[in-house]
């Protein structure tokens, strides 16, 4: 542990005990430098006394195993096209793949990441859902959004004091198998685990508060005023949006999206809130009122 990061990590033990639920995905997936780097990050939060869930996404590797298979790639309001075939491989290269690849980037640091996925202990129960373009439904396949949550897996792993590795697939009630967005997977488990932070890792500074007319980073706004923003956001943003609102409106103290381009922006963002991006509060946060509070783009 480095000079700098052991002072804050001091810091940051007195001054916070929580669980901090961490989405790994973009382009940080991507780079062998910074997956590194965020492994380590992560292996410091929790030497930091902080106790760190990552839900890993893994969109770029998955469309390169469909585009090897000659299998179509397709997006409708952000979310990919889950055909069965498709499904097929979200779980090969999620729990087979990224996870494991993850875990052992951790694991090199000690023995503390273990991985599962949402089908795991039932740990996360999910329904078919759709998509909406401009007033038209439109049928996305066999992705999933999560309608219950079942924490006490990762839960005794934490009280063991391991590092949860979650890969984003939940089982239906119908016993069918949904590919789960990861930001959305993400904080519908700070939710339940009663987290005190989420952390959503994306490939732009933040969320901009005029785009594309302007790159003018909104450094925090309410709960209230990201969802009157919603309807007007990129289709990429919008599940990393809308899980940060839902995270903060069930109870997750703050939620922050960051710049994973950016070497150790996990460990500056939580430990120092150094690191650029957007937070989102509660709008009966303590710190509402330096809260960006108008809800135009």
């Amino acid at each position: 542990m480095t000079e700098r990061t052991a002072t804050t990590a001091t810091t940051a033990t007195t001054a916070r005990t929580g669980i901090v639920v961490v989405k790994f995905g973009g382009n940080a997936m991507v780079d062998t430098d910074l997956r590194r780097t965020f492994a380590r990050d992560i292996v410091e939060l929790w030497h930091a006394g902080l106790r760190p869930v990552v839900v890993h996404g893994g969109g770029p590797q998955i469309s390169a195993m469909l585009d090897r298979l000659g299998l179509e790639t397709r997006f409708e309001a952000g979310l990919r096209v889950t055909t069965p075939e498709t499904m097929e491989v979200v779980r090969m290269v999620l729990s087979g793949g990224v996870q494991r690849e993850l875990v052992g980037h951790i694991n090199a640091h000690g023995p503390f990441a273990v991985g599962m996925t949402g089908e795991d202990a039932h740990t996360m129960t999910a329904v078919r859902r759709s998509a909406r373009v401009g007033s038209r439904q439109v049928d996305i396949g066999l992705v999933g959004d999560i309608v219950e949550v079942n924490p006490d897996m990762v839960r005794t792993l934490l009280d063991q004091g391991h590092i949860p590795v979650v890969s984003p697939v939940a089982r239906g009630a119908d016993g069918q198998v949904y590919n789960v967005n990861a930001d959305l997977a993400a904080s519908a488990l700070a939710v339940a685990l009663g987290a005190e932070r989420l952390v959503v890792l994306t490939d732009v500074e933040g969320l901009y508060a005029n785009w594309p007319d302007s790159t003018e980073v909104i450094e925090r706004l309410t709960a209230d005023a990201l969802d009157g923003m919603l309807p007007g956001l990129a289709s990429g943003m919008l599940p990393k949006m809308e899980g940060c609102l839902r995270a903060v409106r069930g109870g997750v103290r703050r939620a922050q999206v960051l710049d994973g381009r950016v070497p150790h922006a996990v460990l500056r963002g939580v430990l120092d809130e150094t690191s650029p991006g957007t937070t989102v509060v509660a709008d009966n946060s303590p710190d509402h009122s330096q809260a960006h509070s108008t809800s135009a783009v």
